[in-house]
């Protein structure tokens, strides 16, 4: 099975749970998607079903419209809607100012989609000066560090670029919304699971999950899909999460229109 018929085979709406990204369906209104999609990718580390239980609680709280309920609640009716909230290193305290930072955001700057594309440059490759421009500004306004990560200190940011997934491409699993024209400068979300694959692969020999070995992975992919770097990853990472999909890779993968990967 080569990438293609892998994306063709898995990059569907049935192989999603479990996953975060759930949760961005069911929201149509785009100001709502990208509060949730920030929420749910910030949460998503640990056991998935404990990621799923932890954002649903949350957004359980925020009602129909998170974005209408971030700009018109205020700090102590947020610090006592969450204050039993806790998963991993997460604690109520951490989501009240996360969702005060978003609101910020929201207020300086309309949206979270106005924030981040104010920090790209026409001549970028990447989207990695609009994410730190972008992870900074949330950082200042007192976002968790464990929750917003920032590439300024080579970290691979891993949910952050799965949000950024999310919301820019549109397939029959990504619900986008953002600008697709950003598509192209994608960086891959990079995991323990994903760099396995990674190196089994041949798309890296590094040993660090940190963001210089998420550009190298991302220009492999690049190589198959110049227009769209990350197409793959939704359909790779249901390898190791789904118990209904056995197929493991296996071979080198090697640069040519008709490689095989399984």
């Amino acid at each position: 099975m080569n990438l293609e018929e892998l994306y063709t085979t898995y990059n569907k709406r049935e192989y999603v749970h479990p996953d975060p990204l759930e949760f961005l369906y069911n929201y149509p209104k785009l100001e709502d998607r990208e509060v949730v999609g920030l929420i749910a990718s910030s949460l998503a580390y640990g056991r998935v079903y404990q990621i799923l239980k932890s954002v649903s609680f949350v957004l359980n709280k925020m009602g129909d419209s998170p974005f209408d309920f971030i700009k018109n609640t205020d700090d102590e009716y947020l610090n006592h809607i969450f204050c039993d909230f806790k998963y991993r290193f997460t604690k109520g305290e951490h989501i009240v100012s996360l969702l005060i930072s978003i609101k910020e955001i929201i207020l300086d700057y309309s949206s979270l989609y106005d924030c981040f594309v104010y920090g790209i440059n026409k001549n970028d490759d990447t989207i990695i000066n609009a994410l730190k421009f972008f992870s900074e500004k949330l950082l200042e306004r007192n976002a968790p560090k464990h929750l917003i990560p920032t590439p300024a200190k080579g970290s691979a940011c891993k949910r952050l670029n799965l949000f950024l997934r999310w919301m820019v491409r549109f397939d029959a699993v990504d619900p986008g919304g953002w600008d697709n024209r950003l598509t192209p400068k994608l960086i891959v979300p990079l995991d323990v699971h994903m760099h396995k694959i990674s190196i089994k692969l041949g798309l890296t020999s590094r040993k660090q999950a940190d963001m210089r070995t998420a550009k190298e992975i991302t220009e492999a992919f690049r190589h198959f899909s110049p227009s769209d770097p990350v197409k793959y990853d939704f359909a790779l990472t249901r390898l190791g999460i789904r118990k209904d999909i056995n197929v493991e890779p296996s071979l080198p993968l090697i640069f040519s229109p008709k490689t095989y990967i399984l």
